[in-house]
């Protein structure tokens, strides 16, 4: 009761310093409201399940699973340091694999021959998968990237220690990705459960830096709800000192789109140049394991300073950004072409240029459909609102057919 107790006032605690609601938190974690406040309460022991996602929702790095762990009475408070390392990663594959649907057989393992190892191959499949994710509807991607992670999180928990971390931190990023081709795919509540599985595969790897960037992640679907205060508050806990620069770079990122939505500029700014100097920071440094983060963007603060600019209420500048930076952007990334490409469209059409923004936009629509994606959506939305101010232009009459098509489409 007293480990319950603890956990609960540390849950209260955490949701409190969110501004979370309970009725809040159960929306969020998938869990009832009277199950959490018993939990708060101290009258229910928690879940390892639970806790992890707490854990991600609030970025408090296995803060609430360690509240959950083992009695220290028990057998892995009775062992050496490192029988207690190696029990521990034991704990956290076997709630890893329970996480995303599969128990891992006892005494089962994979161990590839000397020299052999599986790390290369399945790496090389998740680039596969972020090719194909630029070309293909998100929805016809799922089923296979959700097959592909627990393949990859299976023959982790059943692996040697040669290759069993590594390989739970690349079913992270398997699991990361299918969160974005779920909120793609305009699923959030899907979204947000695969981050916080990819939070959970990464932990049992030893790799805790990818639940602050679960924060970016959420971050980005509080900004397409036009949640300022959430956007802020979610990236600016995902800037810690001791993080890699790549994640606080992108979490500068996202709080500076926050800002914009709120429209301090001089934060915005801030913000962004924060993220320029720590993504070339990231950039001197590049390792050799999945990129966080877009792998399709140049430049990608600078893309993200057209969009905060646009936000801010100054298209020309936001237009300008655009024109130049989008040209930078790979032939073959389609999805990053339409989603780019069209901010272009309108900002160029809120700058009053409507004929260009009318000619980049026919060049984009059949794109954009082909992608069928939520976010593409509503960027076409928000272009058909803008345009439809100045109906009586002839080049948004022309173009109207072909936008309205795309709506319907992409909610088809």
């Amino acid at each position: 009761m007293i480990m319950s107790f603890d956990f609960g006032r540390e849950l209260r605690r955490l949701r409190d310093e969110a501004g979370l609601t309970l009725g809040g938190l159960a929306q969020e974690v998938n869990y009832s409201r009277s199950h959490l406040s018993r939990i708060e309460r101290g009258e229910k022991r928690p879940s390892v399940g639970l806790a992890r996602r707490c854990d991600a929702l609030f970025g408090s790095a296995g803060r609430l699973q360690a509240l959950v762990g083992p009695h220290p009475s028990s057998r892995l408070g009775r062992m050496s340091g490192a029988g207690r390392l190696m029990a521990r990663r034991g704990l956290l594959a076997a709630g890893a694999a329970s996480l995303i649907g599969f128990s891992p057989v006892d005494g089962e393992r994979i161990d590839p021959p000397d020299g052999v190892s599986l790390v290369g191959p399945f790496r090389a499949q998740l680039d596969q998968m972020r090719q194909l994710g630029q070309a293909t509807e998100p929805s016809a991607l799922l089923d296979l990237l959700e097959a592909q992670t627990r393949t990859v999180a299976k023959v982790a928990a059943s692996s040697g220690p040669r290759d069993g971390a590594r390989l739970f931190v690349l079913a992270a990023h398997f699991a990361d990705y299918t969160g974005w081709m779920a909120q793609e795919a305009g699923d959030n509540a899907s979204a947000l459960d695969w981050t916080a599985k990819a939070v959970g595969l990464a932990q049992a790897g030893g790799d805790r830096d990818l639940a602050f960037y679960a924060l970016v992640r959420r971050a980005l679907v509080t900004f397409y709800d036009a949640d300022a205060e959430q956007t802020i508050a979610l990236a600016s806990r995902a800037q810690e000192s001791r993080l890699p620069p790549r994640i606080r770079g992108l979490a500068a990122q996202r709080e500076a789109q926050g800002h914009a939505l709120a429209g301090d500029e001089l934060a915005c700014m801030r913000s962004l140049d924060r993220a320029r100097q720590l993504l070339d920071s990231a950039s001197a440094r590049a390792g050799t394991g999945p990129v966080i983060g877009t792998s399709h963007l140049v430049d990608p603060a600078a893309m993200v300073t057209g969009w905060c600019l646009f936000d801010l209420g100054r298209p020309r500048e936001a237009a300008e950004v655009f024109d130049r930076e989008c040209l930078r952007i790979s032939p073959q990334a389609l999805r990053t072409r339409a989603r780019y490409g069209l901010r272009r469209a309108l900002a160029h059409a809120a700058a009053g240029e409507i004929e260009h923004s009318c000619e980049i936009a026919g060049e984009l629509l059949d794109l954009a459909v082909a992608v069928r994606s939520a976010t593409v959506t509503a960027d076409i939305r928000r272009l058909a609102k803008e345009l439809a101010r100045f109906r009586t232009n002839r080049s948004v009459r022309n173009l109207q057919p072909a936008l309205t098509s795309a709506l319907h489409q992409s909610r088809s």
